[in-house]
């Protein structure tokens, strides 16, 4: 979900940050679905921490409700009041990062407009890379645009087609737009979602014992709402769920290049993705971290909690003892902001204390990746300072070069450590004694999955780039 153009930043966090979660549920029998949506958005939370929405309808009303914080920010009891209907039929729900500097309310999703196919609304993860220049075709056709993200140019393509029902324009749409996303979309009687060709973005379906239908973008949502997993929606695939029951219709031929940070980091360890298991698949990818990168050493310590897995399977493969040598303090949330130099390192410390397991050890340090390196130095210093007498840094991802133009905030590529300094600068830069990355080849034989995106570490992009335009030029910057 990009932001079609730059504000002032914030605070950078120095890990890639998944921008988004969806959410949607049909019920052909009366359910909470405000709720239903609430529990389902607390179970995608991890993937997006600073907006949240909900919309509801009961085929006649069309209740929404969004605004900037956590699901348990953004909807108390009265707020969830606002938006619960008797006899709710069709939800969706949203939880958001927005790119650099943009959490602006009126961005927060979903996103709705009144059309000739009645009020709709839309909730989206990803990006769309030709965005700019289908937004720029509507201006001059006169169409209005009230946010300044590219999920709206997607519902102002679907609204503009009035001679088409829903199911077909929304296909119509799909072939327009290029990019890696999912989406999920409601009318008043109707769920659809629909995946990009390539799979980049996740979306998948589940189904309750009283016949409800549910699409998301993990499992661990279908499951907060009392569903099963039913299958992924395939890449290019269009689902649509209404009295009549779930529908299909394939507009692109699947490429199959879904995005390898789903399972290095982004997705929760419960979750399972186009068949591969999150967890098994980064217990995978510590097996062949020490198989490629073995270094002697007396205990394999996980930054937590995304480095856990691959923590497990270097211990498991190396058979260096593994142990708790980081406590995660379970309050400090992502949201806290470090205007100062000094404050961001106070937030590490606040984050991240060291444990007596580490005293006296010579420490494999296991993290999902590293991005700009500030954060892993300071993670190194506490270890010393808890009595490391080495640390050994290892990554279960490749060095991140390029920037991500599929709905991840990996930063410009100026500000990536590994785009402008060598692997031994990188080591020096963050004081570990030694450093190494899986490689490519290794990270895709640990996922075991389709072929997944690489553009962050190789700058092959699969699903296309932007033109090179004045917004563009700041995230390819070196």
């Amino acid at each position: 979900m990009t932001e079609l153009w730059p504000l002032e930043s914030l605070e950078l966090e120095d890990k890639p940050r998944e921008e988004c979660g969806v959410f949607g549920m049909y019920s052909a029998t009366p359910v909470d679905l405000a709720w239903m949506t609430y529990l389902g958005l607390f179970a995608l939370q991890h993937r997006g921490q600073e907006a949240a929405g909900i919309c509801v309808s009961d085929g006649e009303k069309f209740h929404v409700e969004k605004d900037l914080g956590l699901v348990t920010q953004v909807f108390d009891e009265r707020k969830l009041d606002t938006v619960r209907l008797a006899n709710a039929r069709v939800s969706i729900g949203h939880v958001r990062y927005s790119t650099t500097g943009s959490n602006l309310r009126f961005n927060a999703q979903p996103l709705t407009t009144r059309t000739n196919k009645g009020v709709l609304g839309l909730a989206h993860n990803g990006n769309f890379v030709n965005a700019l220049e289908v937004r720029k075709g509507l201006l001059d056709e006169g169409a209005l645009f009230q946010t300044t993200n590219d999920s709206e140019v997607m519902l102002n393509l679907i609204a503009r087609q009035a001679k088409e029902d829903l199911i077909t324009a929304t296909a119509n749409a799909m072939r327009e737009l290029r990019g890696g996303y999912a989406c999920v979309l409601m009318s008043r009687t109707q769920l659809v979602g629909f995946r990009d060709p390539n799979g980049v973005r996740p979306l998948v379906i589940g189904q309750r014992d009283d016949g409800a239908w549910v699409m998301a973008s993990e499992p661990s949502a279908l499951y907060a709402v009392g569903a099963r997993l039913i299958r992924d929606v395939q890449p290019g695939e269009l689902v649509w769920a209404d009295r009549d029951g779930l529908h299909s219709m394939m507009v692109h031929a699947a490429r199959h290049t879904p995005c390898a940070f789903e399972w290095i980091y982004f997705a929760r360890p419960d979750s399972t993705l186009d068949g591969v298991s999150i967890h098994e698949s980064r217990v995978r990818m510590g097996e062949q971290l020490a198989r490629e990168r073995p270094v002697e050493a007396d205990i394999v310590v996980p930054v937590p909690d995304s480095g856990i897995g691959a923590a497990i399977g270097y211990a498991r493969a190396s058979g260096i003892p593994f142990d708790y040598g980081l406590y995660k303090n379970p309050y400090a949330g992502r949201t806290f902001i470090a205007p100062t130099q000094e404050a961001r390192e106070l937030k590490v410390k606040m984050k991240l204390s060291p444990t007596s397991a580490v005293r006296g050890k010579r420490v494999i340090l296991i993290d999902d990746s590293i991005v700009r390196g500030t954060t892993s130095r300071q993670i190194v210093n506490l270890l010393r300072e808890a009595g490391a007498t080495e640390v050994h840094f290892r990554v279960s991802s490749p060095p991140i070069t390029q920037p991500c133009f599929y709905g991840i905030d990996t930063a410009a590529r100026k500000e990536l450590v590994a785009s402008t300094h060598t692997i031994e600068e990188i080591r020096e830069l963050i004081g570990a004694d030694t450093l190494s990355f899986i490689s490519e080849r290794g990270l895709e034989a640990a996922i075991q999955g389709p072929g997944v995106c690489l553009a962050c570490f190789n700058g092959d992009y699969p699903a296309g780039t932007p033109l090179l335009n004045d917004v563009d030029k700041l995230a390819l910057e070196v």
